[in-house]
């Protein structure tokens, strides 16, 4: 299969339009879970020192998230930014009564992440077969029976294991993804042990009505919207508004990246993560509980862009700056 413009429109074709179910009540409260110093940094090309990492991770705690993804265990080659995890973790003075998962890939990883006394880990899967194939090595199929024992041993050792679940909505090379594509890959990625599964638009071209969709497409096949979660990137403008709708229809677990930091290393087309401000925004208007000093947060990621040497794209902080 040939290689295509990354995020084109012919190529992935018109938004998805189905009809507009019946929404449910906003959730009281939504737990962010903030990926900015793993997903937010790892595709950075100047390495950010780890005296750096470290107060991004306390102000953050500060500023009262409560779910930090530190780093990963991928291997250096792939993410030279994040090869310092071990270090990271041993010197991470972490807060009362917050979680700090690292991206696990394989049982290399989890032998890491069992020696750093890691609690909560991360898998990372796709949902297509030709982003299998350039980020995990595998196919669509034998990406599972590489997670399997990671996955397996993590629970038996009483580790919480999240599912990523990567390209839901399109991707790069095939185009639009069948949903029943999507369903079927994170079914599997439950059924072997994951708590929680999050849907990830990993070029940023999903829309509301695309969202809806897969909702309930997951809501059919048994999946209740207590185990997923949504992580959305911008591209088209559309992550906040995905956000809302995903809301609307019980999904109370969102990712997002301070300062709107991130993109992802094998799919050049993503820009950068929902800004966690920008989410935290529209939070307070709907009334629904997070937990977060806005202003404290707001800081930390002009602290955090002055220190990468550029603005930050999130309009909250650009708006309050």
């Amino acid at each position: 299969m040939g290689s295509r413009e990354l995020g084109s429109t012919s190529e992935l074709g018109l938004p998805m339009k189905v009809a507009s179910p019946e929404p449910a009540s906003l959730p009281a409260e939504v737990t962010i879970w903030e990926v900015g110093a793993r997903d937010g940094l790892q595709n950075e090309k100047e390495i950010v020192p780890l005296e750096v990492k470290l107060e991004f991770l306390r102000r953050l705690a500060d500023a009262g998230l409560v779910v930090l993804e530190a780093t990963s265990f991928v291997h250096p080659k792939w993410v030279p930014q994040l090869a310092d995890a071990t270090e990271l973790l041993a010197e991470l003075d972490q807060a009362p009564g917050a979680r700090y998962p690292v991206l696990v890939p394989n049982a290399r990883g989890l032998d890491r992440a069992l020696e750093s006394k890691v609690r909560d880990i991360a898998i990372f899967a796709s949902a297509t077969e030709t982003f299998a194939q350039r980020n995990l090595n595998s196919d669509l199929d034998g990406q599972f029976g590489m997670f399997e024992p990671v996955v397996s041993r993590a629970v038996g050792e009483d580790i919480a294991v999240r599912g990523y679940l990567s390209m839901c909505f399109g991707d790069p090379w095939e185009g639009p993804v069948p949903v029943e594509q999507v369903v079927a890959a994170g079914k599997r990625l439950l059924e072997m042990g994951c708590f929680q599964l999050s849907l990830g638009d990993t070029i940023g071209v999903a829309t509301p009505g695309h969202v809806e969709a897969l909702l309930r497409a997951f809501v059919a096949a048994g999946v209740g919207v207590d185990k997923l979660a949504v992580h959305f990137h911008d591209t088209y403008g559309q992550a906040l508004a995905n956000t809302y709708t995903a809301l609307r229809h019980g999904v109370s677990t969102v990712d997002s990246s301070a300062g709107g930091l991130g993109g992802c290393p094998y799919a050049k087309s993503a820009t950068g993560n929902l800004a966690t401000e920008d989410l935290v925004w529209m939070l307070e208007g709907l009334g629904i509980e997070h937990g977060v000093d806005l202003g404290a947060l707001v800081e930390t990621s002009r602290w955090m862009a002055e220190k990468l040497g550029r603005p930050s794209p999130s309009a909250v902080v650009k708006a309050m700056g």
